[in-house]
């Protein structure tokens, strides 16, 4: 599901307060150095340029685009950080699949996913949106995002670098047979080995969505709370650093 988008007032005192070595990484975050274009359907899937409409990463997410691929059991798997102009035909078409649209609400023109896109690559690094590549083939959406500098934080005792995930499965051939919960498995490992100071993963589906809830359950991540949220009434799901071998 994507981001909770108004940010309200604090619903209580359990939230944690922003560290200063956050703000500092905030005000820090950089820009990786131009590559050239590409075009996933080709299998080039390189990061690009800044000015085009890559993700500008920096030290908030340690650098997602240099996570290394994983190996599931249905393919090897990689994140790839979207490019505007490579990735918009793509990622518009999942959004205007019907079962997408009912719960991320950004079906329409190009023009409506392209706007959610650019918020987060021009952003500050906190949110970066991904293509999940399975075997060469971009089947999947992922946004990899700092949950506790989003609106989220407020709802929840959000811990200094709680990393958060959404989802979408592209083809509708991949759902329903256990490929959701693969990927959300292989994420969640991707994060917690490559962000050593996040000891959680954290979602936030549709409550009404048991599937999605479903496969993260499956995945390794509990229950914590049912939480409302601006748009939706989520089930609050973590996954902590301590479980991350005995799955």
């Amino acid at each position: 599901m994507p981001p909770t988008r108004p940010p309200v007032e604090p619903a209580g005192d359990d939230t944690l307060d922003l560290r200063v070595d956050d703000l500092v990484a905030l005000l820090a975050a950089g820009a990786p150095s131009p590559t050239p274009n590409g075009d996933p359907r080709n299998g080039d899937l390189s990061v690009g340029d800044p000015s085009g409409g890559a993700p500008a990463e920096g030290d908030l997410l340690d650098s997602v685009a240099d996570w290394a691929p994983t190996t599931t059991r249905f393919g090897v798997f990689r994140l790839v950080p979207v490019r505007l102009d490579r990735d918009l035909p793509l990622l518009t078409r999942w959004m205007n699949d019907p079962a997408v649209a009912a719960f991320w609400e950004l079906a329409g023109p190009e023009t409506v996913t392209a706007e959610h896109l650019r918020a987060q690559l021009q952003g500050d690094g906190r949110s970066v949106p991904c293509l999940g590549v399975l075997d060469d083939v971009p089947m999947s959406y992922f946004e990899i995002y700092r949950a506790d500098l989003d609106p989220l934080a407020r709802y929840y005792p959000a811990r200094p670098h709680d990393t958060g995930i959404h989802l979408l499965v592209g083809d509708g051939t991949d759902r329903g047979r256990g490929v959701g919960t693969a990927l959300l498995r292989a994420v969640a490992a991707l994060v917690l080995d490559h962000r050593p100071r996040c000891t959680r993963v954290v979602a936030e589906p549709d409550i009404r969505n048991t599937p999605s809830v479903s496969a993260f359950l499956r995945a390794g991540f509990r229950h914590a709370a049912e939480v409302d949220l601006p748009d939706k009434r989520a089930a609050l799901m973590i996954r902590d650093r301590t479980i991350r071998h005995s799955l």
